[in-house]
């Protein structure tokens, strides 16, 4: 058997080991979805804070934030943490 081939996938595991561009892409790809899936709960907060504030606005106290933080954390776009 050739040595070369045998010993292939055991190098592509190996930490500073080249990868090709599939590799590269599948990491990317996976780095977007996270990106996303994090604005998206973001936003999801966002809303339901400002839900509670119109519908249960004591609820803001029981949570220990004021009426300002509040509307601080609602006006901040998706992006922002």
């Amino acid at each position: 058997m050739n040595d070369t081939l045998a010993s292939a996938p055991h190098q592509a595991a190996r930490p500073g080991a080249p990868v090709g561009p599939a590799e590269v892409s599948r990491r990317h790809l996976a780095t977007l979805r996270s990106i996303i899936a994090t604005w998206e709960e973001r936003k999801r907060f966002r809303w339901d804070l400002e839900q509670m504030s119109r519908a249960n606005p004591h609820l803001i106290d029981d949570i220990g934030l004021t009426r300002r933080q509040v509307e601080a954390e609602i006006a901040k776009p998706f992006w922002q943490a």
